[in-house]
């Protein structure tokens, strides 16, 4: 029988022997903390000048693409994972009220030029006239062109037309704006010339009103959301029936180029010194952890900051202070934008500090 003081030191000894076992499971955790996996038959494990957290984001970053003006949405024309080109209508708001403000301002238009053409022509004045009705009809022709081309490319989408179909709606549009800017020019030109004529009352009362259509045009253009470049659809939160708003918080489509993905990486201020232009690294994401990425640095943001990733709410004294790189990966692979990764900065490759 173990007297009180052989108990404590049996007590004592077990658990010596708890807290050395716990060490040693631990260990090869800590170890992979500190390094990430390496293949087999690897003698030593892969030794990092600066490890950064960092997303996946695609080649043009994420564009959100919100409402020009407050409207109610009335028809979502893309979905997720969808192609599109740069102009291709992806929502239009509700657009009565811009429509009727362009009848009438087409009618009152109308009205003016006819008004005009009974009326005498001044001296030294129809070279100008016959300029300023060849751009009003350039500026119809493109309108008529950007409304043939969002018919074509619902059509495509829907499997109406061919791709054809909607190639010849983009040369009618292009070839509409060359057209524009031409009789644009011709028309400047014509009024800095010595002898032209200034405008009549009723030539003057006519430009007055087709600047008022045009007007009505940009308005009516407003209910149109278009994609800024051609890219891939990520995320569509618009809704028929909702409410649009001007606001970069809550966009309406999501937009980006992933014909390549980079990962924006958030190195801490104090690693500066490690990391280089062209510097190769790997890139281990969350959702792949037994896989590496390669990919070299291209960039070195110039600016120091609080971090954006994962922003919480105020900023706390212990949060640290980040330089944003920017690295492209050689072989995406599986990878997707907004996915976690991790960034590994090979030591091997020389290059230039913070050069962009």
């Amino acid at each position: 029988m173990l007297t009180p003081g052989g108990k404590i030191a049996v007590s004592g000894a077990v658990l010596l022997v708890a807290v050395a076992a716990a060490f040693l499971v631990a260990a090869p955790f800590r170890a992979e903390e500190a390094s990430p996996a390496v293949p087999s038959g690897t003698s030593a494990p892969k030794r990092w000048t600066a490890v950064a957290p960092g997303r996946v984001e695609p080649l043009s970053r994420d564009i959100k693409v919100s409402a020009p003006v407050i409207g109610r949405i009335a028809e979502v024309l893309v979905r997720p994972n969808d192609r599109v080109f740069a102009g291709e209508l992806l929502v239009r708001l509700d657009d009565s009220e811009a429509l009727a403000r362009l009848a009438a301002a087409e009618a009152q238009a109308a009205l003016r030029k006819r008004v005009r053409n009974d009326a005498s022509m001044p001296k030294g004045s129809a070279e100008r006239r016959k300029a300023e009705d060849a751009v009003a009809d350039a500026e119809r022709a493109l309108t008529e062109a950007r409304i043939g081309l969002d018919r074509a490319a619902a059509a495509r989408r829907a499997g109406r037309t061919s791709q054809a179909g909607l190639d010849s709606a983009r040369l009618a549009l292009s070839l509409a704006q060359d057209r524009l800017r031409e009789q644009q020019d011709t028309l400047h030109r014509i009024k800095a010339a010595s002898g032209t004529a200034l405008p009549s009352r009723l030539e003057g009362e006519l430009n007055v009103s087709r600047a008022e259509l045009t007007l009505a045009e940009v308005e009516l253009e407003k209910t149109r959301i278009r994609a800024p470049l051609s890219g891939t659809v990520l995320q569509v939160q618009a809704k028929p029936g909702e409410l649009g708003t001007p606001s970069s918080e809550q966009p309406l489509v999501l937009l980006g180029d992933v014909s390549a993905l980079r990962v924006r990486a958030e190195l801490d201020e104090k690693d500066l010194v490690k990391v280089r232009v062209g510097q190769r690294v790997k890139v281990r994401a969350d959702a792949f952890r037994d896989r590496e990425f390669e990919g070299k640095v291209a960039s070195i943001e110039q600016i120091v900051g609080p971090s954006r990733m994962n922003a919480r709410g105020p900023r706390k004294f212990s949060d640290i202070d980040v330089m944003e790189v920017l690295v492209d990966l050689a072989d995406p692979g599986p990878l997707v934008p907004g996915m976690q990764a991790d960034v590994y900065f090979s030591p091997d490759t020389p290059g230039r500090q913070g050069s962009q």
